[in-house]
């Protein structure tokens, strides 16, 4: 920035006026008049303004980054796009701009408009007061560009992106990709270090370190795989059949390096390590689509990493499929059925809920009824139903997505978890006035999602009105097939060897236990009494209640599962 210059004793004080000055001027000047992006871009100021303390031209608009550019955008007629997308068009940008510019001054092209004798390239910018940088750029595209406005988290997840397409660093696993440790060695000895973290995630060691600890997981089953650094080591865990199994421990050397390129993978900022950041992707292994969701979290010793992992093929919507008697589903689709009322599904995290859910979904009649989700996130992509994601940075939670979902006209509604009493209210007056239905909470068993409402704040009468039906459920872990619960395969020939189909832990996939309660006249006389949990729970069993124990039991009895297992889950 260019600074006035004084040998006075008050020079200090002089500095500060001038460069407040300047301020006041730049944002006097977009309060008066509207800039288009060619006049911005012109915008004459004092020498230096290039580097202008661009927080603190937001900070006399606004409190916060995203209403800053919001007022911004209204003061110069320039798009403020909050959650901008790289199209392949762009591709000009990421050849011709060295990834340090964009990193520097915020830039990330979008995609080339206009027509073919007359291109423009769209560019995405935090910082929209570099007139010199924006000639500078036009000179290396050879082509005018039009400018929008990003936040600066946005443009670091394009330039991400940008780069990581243009080094043909195709995110696709191989099938034939071997996970031993003198493969994880070999990997991890070729990693080079330094402090572009941009380029140390480009780098093909370490794109192949991560394809490798993605395929293995793949292979073994995992639903999450948790990347932990640790004092003196770094830790890789995945979660298969509901347990976390140590996978491998690489040298702590490589966190960095490995936390680099999954954020790269997942569009996130790899110059931020103190925020924690969400991220998503899709790879592709062979014919398969795994949909990755990551999370990322500060630690004292470095980032946290846990990815969720979501195979799209081995999705089982099926409610045989994932362990429901007969009669239970008999049960289950008279509620379904139903054309208005409320029916809830209870488990913790992790329960198979949403399963559940989207396999009573497939029963229903979706060509004649018209039925819409909104949930956080979706897993499920299901023919005929309408989705909707829950986006707290655009204002759409579940009770903001509940209630646009209602002038849709909906037949049946499905909202993946109520959390608070606004949704719950949203959810009771749906079901009151035409409409079905579903949705999740978190209780212990059926008959706990009564008082669990009350504690939301609802009001008895809304539940006893409302409600038709609880669906309480637990995932077991299945007895492997093969070695049939010992961990031990016998061969043809009679040799022992450690089991392959469980990896020795006896256990090989997952079935769902359950219990279901039905609304009865003394369940809603003891709900509008305010009766407690215990109470309820009696009375449902006094009604023909089943408890989740029983289909458990059931189970161990068929070969399903066994007794420790149960005792595991259910205690």
């Amino acid at each position: 920035m260019a600074r006035a210059k004084s040998d006075t004793s008050n020079g200090a004080t002089e500095l500060a006026v001038t460069d407040q000055q300047r301020l006041e001027r730049a944002a006097d000047a977009f309060g008066k008049v509207k800039l288009n992006a060619e006049q911005l871009r012109t915008f004459t100021m004092a020498p230096g303004s290039d580097e202008e303390p661009w927080d603190v031209v937001l900070s006399l608009l606004a409190t916060d980054e995203q209403r800053a550019l919001e007022m911004l955008s209204e003061r110069t007629g320039l798009p403020f796009v909050p959650e901008p997308r790289l199209e392949e068009s762009a591709v000009r940008f990421y050849e011709l701009v060295p990834p340090d510019i964009a990193r520097e001054h915020h830039l990330a092209g979008l995609e080339q408009v206009g027509t073919h004798t007359n291109p423009v390239l769209v560019v995405a910018t935090a910082q929209p007061m570099q007139p010199s940088v924006f000639q500078m750029l036009e000179e290396r595209l050879s082509m005018p560009i039009r400018l929008v406005l990003s936040p600066r988290g946005a443009v670091a997840g394009l330039i991400n992106r940008g780069y990581e397409q243009q080094g043909d660093l195709v995110t696709e696993i191989v099938d034939e990709m071997p996970f031993d440790e003198s493969a994880i060695a070999s990997a991890a000895g070729s990693i080079a270090e330094g402090n572009d973290l941009l380029a140390m995630a480009r780098q093909t060691p370490v794109i192949r370190l991560v394809n490798m600890i993605l395929f293995e997981a793949i292979r073994r089953r995992a639903s999450d795989v948790h990347i932990h650094p640790e004092e003196n080591k770094l830790v890789i865990r995945f979660r298969v059949d509901g347990m976390l199994v140590d996978a491998f421990s690489p040298p702590t050397s490589l966190a960095s390096a490995i936390s680099s390129r999954i954020k790269v993978m997942t569009e996130l900022d790899i110059a931020n390590r103190h925020s924690p950041q969400d991220g998503y992707t899709s790879v592709r292994v062979g014919s398969k689509k795994i949909d990755i969701r990551l999370s990322v979290i500060p630690t004292v010793f470095g980032e946290r990493l846990v990815m969720r992992l979501l195979d799209q093929s081995q999705t089982q919507l099926n409610l045989d499929q994932i362990g429901m008697t007969e009669a239970m589903q008999t049960d289950l689709m008279d509620i379904v059925d139903r054309p208005n009322g409320m029916l809830l599904v209870t488990g913790p995290t992790g329960s198979g809920k949403t399963t559940t859910l989207y396999a009573a979904l497939q029963k229903i009649d979706r060509a004649t009824r018209n039925v819409m989700t909104i949930e956080d996130p979706v897993e499920y992509h299901l023919e005929g139903i309408s989705q909707m994601q829950v986006n707290p940075k655009r204002d759409v939670t579940f009770a903001t997505g509940l209630r646009a979902l209602l002038r849709q006209d909906p037949d049946v509604i499905l909202v993946g978890e109520i959390r608070d009493m606004e949704t719950a209210q949203l959810a009771i007056q749906a079901s009151l006035t035409g409409h079905f239905v579903l949705a999740t909470l978190h209780t212990n068993d059926a008959p706990g999602a009564i008082p669990r409402l009350i504690d939301i704040g609802l009001e008895p009468f809304l539940i006893t009105s409302s409600l038709l039906g609880v669906l309480a459920q637990r995932l077991v872990r299945k007895i492997c097939p093969t070695c049939h619960g010992s961990g031990v395969e016998t061969t043809p020939s009679g040799d022992r060897r450690r089991c392959d189909t469980c990896m020795s832990s006896g256990y090989r996939g997952r079935l769902a236990v359950y219990e279901i309660m039905k609304m009865t006249d003394r369940l809603r006389r003891l709900t509008a009494e305010n009766a407690d949990g215990v109470t309820l729970y009696e009375a449902a069993v006094d009604g023909g209640f089943l408890p989740m124990r029983d289909d458990a039991m059931n189970k161990v009895k068929q070969g399903l599962t066994d007794q420790a297992e149960v005792y595991r889950v259910l205690h």
